[in-house]
């Protein structure tokens, strides 16, 4: 935490001990229960957690992105949940802070900050993946507002989300498409529903929806930026934080099942020692830490490239990528040094194995995260006359 300030400093030790405090003990019961954290949630606002990315006049505690990194890697250490449930809202804050008008920003931003207004982000579609520019969600004008049928679906904490920027066509007939691509800020309301929470192999505790829209209106004032078409570049563009708090969650949960395995290791022996001094275990735990480490300076990387104000779509893919795959590798390893332990429900190894392929998928899958990497390489180092 050496490039931190020292009030940030002093966010991350506090959301550390709230995690250790608050956190660890329940997560296991909650998690199997499939249970909703209302209070640890609560905790989490009075923290100010989902202020961190807002600045002032609209927010009090904003911070570096590396120290919001940092804050989603000690949540996702306690319950990768957690650090979902202010992913998106903090992906849309950053498209309002950076795209928003200034009537956007004021109506939505103080009540973002502390956390009373919950928002989230709805891209992906029943049928289309990654692929974003084949939206169906069709936002057609109307008078002075805007009729808007589709759906979505993957859309995590859709139920107690107050605001949802949405993705969705202006233009069917744009040419290219995504130039037709715009983004509204959609809030609940008539045509406007929940149908359904998707079952899900981890990532408990935090809904994740489909919505739907049969004729949903919003007025004018509801497009992000008051300009249309430019949707795909602002989401783009928030992506690249998303991208950031997913890798960042990866570091947390392979953190918490590197911990785990290292407590392990020293309690548990077999042939009159310790297990880590077995040498095929020794070998685990220092592959492990040594991915860790490399996963949480690409994370920082991004997270300073971000800051900068350059683009840093590449880098955030890359983190996400390498902290994605090492999260996934480190939640299997210390599976297998717990043994049959690791199959347990009585150690949490288990559900960091089933956390880990969330960040695989999530936030545009790694094949796509190569593709944005490998254009943005020929991009930048472009032999062409």
């Amino acid at each position: 935490m050496d490039e931190l300030t020292e009030d940030e400093r002093a966010i991350v030790e506090l959301v550390r001990e709230f995690v250790n405090r608050d956190v660890k003990p329940v997560v296991r019961d909650l998690e199997h229960a499939n249970t909703y954290p209302e209070k640890l949630i609560e905790q989490m606002k009075q923290l100010g957690v989902f202020g961190l990315a807002i600045p002032q006049p609209w927010g009090e505690t904003k911070v570096s992105t590396p120290c919001y990194a940092l804050v989603t890697e000690e949540l996702a250490r306690g319950w990768m949940s957690l650090a979902g449930a202010m992913g998106g809202h903090t992906v849309v804050a950053k498209m309002l802070i950076e795209f928003g008008t200034d009537e956007q920003r004021q109506r939505y931003l103080p009540k973002m900050a502390t956390g009373q207004l919950r928002a989230a982000m709805a891209l992906t579609e029943p049928g289309g993946g990654s692929d974003l520019q084949a939206l169906r969600t069709t936002a057609r004008r109307d008078g002075d507002g805007y009729v808007i049928n589709g759906s979505k679906t993957w859309i995590s904490n859709a139920r107690r989300a107050g605001l949802i920027a949405l993705l969705c066509k202006t233009d069917p007939a744009a040419d290219p498409p995504h130039a037709g691509i715009s983004v509204l800020l959609a809030e609940p309301g008539p045509g406007f529903t929940v149908s359904r929470d998707l079952p899900k192999l981890g990532y408990k505790g935090v809904e994740s929806c489909e919505l739907s829209f049969d004729d949903y209106r919003l007025p004018a004032s509801a497009l992000l930026g008051g300009r249309e078409g430019e949707g795909f570049a602002q989401m783009m563009r928030g992506l690249e934080v998303g991208r950031i708090n997913v890798a960042a969650r990866a570091v947390g949960v392979g953190r918490a099942a590197l911990e785990d395995a290292l407590a392990y290791a020293q309690q548990r022996e077999t042939f009159g020692r310790p297990i880590w001094q077995h040498q095929s275990i020794g070998n685990y735990l220092a592959d492990m830490a040594t991915k860790l480490t490399a996963a949480r300076q690409l994370v920082l990387y991004a997270a300073r490239r971000y800051d900068a104000g350059v683009r840093a779509d590449m880098e955030a893919g890359m983190a996400k990528l390498f902290a994605s795959e090492t999260a996934m590798q480190i939640a299997l390893d210390a599976v297998r040094i717990h043994g049959g332990y690791g199959y347990s429900t009585e150690f949490d190894v288990e559900r960091y194995f089933r956390d880990a392929p969330l960040m695989i998928v999530g936030e545009g899958t790694n094949e796509i995260q190569r593709n944005v990497i490998a254009r943005q390489l020929i991009r930048r180092n472009s032999v062409a006359p």
